[in-house]
Formats: structure tokens, C-alpha cells, sequence
């Protein structure tokens, strides 16, 4: 099959990249980078180097395609982010419906049902919904869990303050997934004959929050590692001296809201909670303390 990779060699595209290439496949990967260039090819996929905004450079990569991987980045451009989400989001609808490609498998979220309380998530839910009108093209929406990698961002605060946290209380349960395990996915749904419009959520764990204190705590050598809940204004605070741009401080601070609400994970749980995912927030941790 030729099938479209978006998302340049990130956590997600690289591993699907290598996983179609390795079962035969005709990839082009798309980059906005044109660094990345020789590393794509170095894969044995070509690259297409263009901006997603451009509309005329997607038509003419998407031509004579089979299938097409399409994610937005998760934070475009510092201001108007899910605005700018929703128009990458167009862009690529456009796209799809000029070529005729039959397939894709677009990166979403948990949560991506909601119009409301869900941060960054929003853009996506208007994207599904501009997919979802595409015809002629089978769409599966794969709706990811939080990704494991974002805990990351907290080693700072465990190594400045010896805490872990969020604005959301340690019994609140949080859908998770390892990028490889979305790659996995992707690569079996691209392939995979189906038709129509399908939701189908890629999870590899659900933890409450304070098991993100105990796991990470005793793999870095602190099992005492408490989970603190932040009130919502403390959250941000913290974002913001972190150096976290506004108005994703604050979409994250959403985000959180929803989480603690419960909105974020409400249609994930109605799904009956499928977790097909390999990893585990135990074996993440090895990943978390080399990082730490």
C-alpha cells in the first residue's frame, strides 16, 4: 500500500514508519523539517517536506495514496492553539477529499467527544467532526489515553519539590498509553479492511493518579513520593513559572479540570474502558527513571 505518515519522526510516526516499512509498505512521511529529510529516507520512506498549512503541497502528497496517518501537533504555534488545531484539521479534510484516499486513521484523544472542559482536546472534537463528513473515506478515529511521555514534564517539580501532581486528587483514574503502543495501532487500522466511521481507543493502562506517586517514586529511588492536588489557579501558577506559553498553561489547566470532573474519561469508560496496549505504567517507569 502507499500510505501517508504526518507527524515527521515524532514519538508516534517514527515507530509507525519503521513498523509499515518493515511489513512492506510504500511510506511517505511528511515534515514541515527539512533536516529530516535524510533520516526519513534513511528509513526507507520518502519524505515530503512542506508546511500542513499548505493545502496545494498536502493535495499533491496525498495524490495516488492508499491510506493516511493525520495528527495535528499538539501545540501550534503558542497562541490560538486549538484554533490552529481545527485549521490543520480542515486542511487535511480538504486534502483527503481532492485525492480520493480511501482510508484514514486519525490520531484523537479521550475525551475528544466533548466540545467542552477538555484543554487541548477541543480542536480535535471539531476535527473529528470535519472528518466524520468526508465521503467516500473510511475514518478510524483513534482516540489515544495520556501519554505516558508527558510525565516527563513533572520530574522538575519532583526534583525541586519532592512532589508529583495535578489539579485532580489521587483517586481519580487516568486512561494511559505508551506512543509505540499507538503506533502499533495504527499500523494494524491502516491496513485493516473496514468501512465507514469508527472510534476505537488505544490505552495500554488506567491507574489512579496516586499510583503515579507510588511507581515513579519507588523506580527513582523515592517511594515515599506523595501525590499532591493542586487547586486549579495553582496549577496554572506553576505552569506558568515552569515557562509553559498561557494559553496552553491554561488549556492544561482545563484539561486537569476535565479529568477531575470526569468529562475526559466519561465516553472511554461508556466504551467499556478497552485497554489493548502492551505497556505498563510499571514498565514505563524504567523509561521515567533513566529520563530522571
Amino acid at each position: 500500500m502507499e500510505i501517508i505518515i504526518t507527524g515527521s519522526l515524532g514519538n508516534v510516526a517514527k515507530p509507525l514508519a519503521q513498523q509499515l516499512i518493515a511489513e512492506g509498505h510504500h511510506i511517505t512521511v511528511i515534515s514541515s523539517n527539512e533536516s529530516k529529510k535524510s533520516e526519513i529516507e534513511s528509513l526507507g520512506a520518502k519524505a515530503a517536506i512542506g508546511s500542513i498549512t499548505d493545502v496545494d503541497f498536502l493535495v499533491t502528497t496525498f495524490e495516488n495514496a492508499d491510506a493516511a496517518f493525520l495528527m495535528t501537533p499538539p501545540n501550534m504555534g503558542g497562541v490560538d492553539i486549538v484554533e490552529n488545531t481545527i485549521n490543520a484539521g480542515k486542511n487535511y479534510a480538504e486534502a483527503i477529499s481532492k485525492t480520493g484516499v480511501k482510508k484514514v486513521v486519525m490520531l484523537s484523544s479521550i475525551g475528544a467527544e466533548s466540545p467542552v472542559e477538555t484543554g487541548p482536546i477541543k480542536g480535535l472534537h471539531h476535527i473529528e467532526k470535519l472528518y466524520s463528513d468526508l465521503e467516500n473515506t473510511d475514518v478510524t478515529f483513534l482516540r489515544a489515553g495520556y501519554f505516558y511521555i508527558n510525565f516527563f514534564n513533572d520530574i522538575p517539580l519532583i526534583q525541586n519539590a519532592g512532589i508529583i501532581g495535578a489539579n485532580y486528587p489521587e483517586s481519580a483514574s487516568v486512561p494511559l498509553v505508551h506512543p509505540i503502543d499507538i503506533a502499533k495501532a495504527a499500523a494494524e487500522e491502516l491496513v485493516k479492511d473496514s468501512e465507514g466511521k469508527t472510534i476505537k481507543y488505544i490505552v495500554s493502562d488506567v491507574r489512579p493518579a496516586s499510583d503515579f506517586a507510588k511507581v515513579f517514586g519507588t523506580a527513582i529511588g523515592k517511594p515515599e513520593l506523595p501525590w499532591v492536588e493542586f487547586k486549579d489557579q495553582d496549577s496554572l501558577n506553576g505552569m506558568l513559572q515552569a515557562g509553559l506559553p498561557k494559553e496552553m498553561a491554561e488549556l492544561y489547566t482545563e484539561m486537569g479540570r476535565g479529568v477531575r470532573t470526569g468529562i475526559v474519561q466519561k465516553d472511554f469508560l461508556e466504551h467499556g474502558s478497552p485497554v489493548e496496549g502492551e505497556t505498563k505504567l510499571e514498565e514505563f517507569a524504567k523509561e521515567f527513571a533513566l529520563k530522571f
